[in-house]
């Protein structure tokens, strides 16, 4: 069953296509019953045959590294989850100086909020691919799927509870304590995606890293500095640390490995 067209901030959304490869490396191929991060996604609340049911609202929308999905003070008219890529959430203060609030991973929502308009832009990392629905079409499913419903619920309060983990984080962890937090927040997200091992893929700048810290980039390359040297983590590749000692890490996080 193909997917409808959608329009997106005036522009047509074009079926897209979703796929067996590594969510990060590029978009899928398949239906909705199909698609690989559905066990991530909010559409995993619904039983099988009741999931076929959205492959006739739902569009998908293509972007390349560095696009806009939505800026600061658009208008919410879709709700999206990602398929494939990564994407980030920022603000532009007055003086230049730019926020990440955030980072949009394959199975996560973009959606439903008390703001009639975008409080953050969303922006491509790298090329990225998003299931879409109207808003207007997401409140149906909502009406006729109560489970549906349920699970955005959760997943609103669980956003929550990670946006005051990061507030935080930022107010009372050391820059390497932030930066160990961050590497197994990420690794939790890679193993949910169905990952194992040590390996945590980072498609972001170390520039995002520090934003989304609240550090500068050379804090954040010398905290990876000492996590090596320390023999936490090793990296060859900026995009790619390996976990070496978790349950150090995350005493060094404070948190439970």
């Amino acid at each position: 069953m193909s997917l409808r067209v959608l329009r997106h901030n005036g522009q047509p959304v074009v079926p897209g296509s979703r796929g067996d490869a590594d969510p990060l490396a590029g978009p899928a191929q398949g239906d909705c019953v199909g698609c690989q991060v559905r066990h991530l996604a909010v559409c995993a609340a619904l039983p099988l045959d009741q999931a076929r049911a959205l492959e006739t609202l739902a569009g998908d929308i293509p972007l390349k590294a560095g696009e806009v999905l939505a800026r600061e003070g658009d208008s919410r008219r879709e709700v999206f989850t990602v398929t494939a890529g990564a994407l980030r959430r920022i603000r532009l203060l007055a003086d230049g100086r730019r926020l990440v609030a955030g980072f949009l991973m394959p199975g996560d929502f973009i959606g439903f909020s008390g703001a009639t308009h975008y409080r953050h832009s969303i922006e491509a990392i790298v090329d990225s691919e998003l299931c879409a629905f109207t808003m207007q079409d997401m409140r149906t499913l909502c009406a006729r799927y109560p489970e549906l419903e349920r699970e955005l619920l959760e997943r609103a309060c669980v956003e929550l509870d990670a946006t005051r983990d990061n507030l935080m984080s930022l107010a009372r962890m050391t820059p390497l304590e932030r930066l160990a937090s961050f590497l197994l927040d990420m690794h939790a997200r890679r193993r949910r995606q169905g990952y194992s091992g040590d390996e945590v893929v980072l498609p972001m700048s170390r520039t995002d890293i520090a934003d989304y810290l609240g550090l500068t980039v050379e804090t954040v390359s010398r905290s990876f500095t000492r996590l090596r040297q320390d023999g936490l983590i090793a990296t060859d590749d900026p995009h790619r640390v390996s976990l070496k000692d978790r349950k150090r890490l995350a005493a060094l996080a404070e948190m439970r490995e």
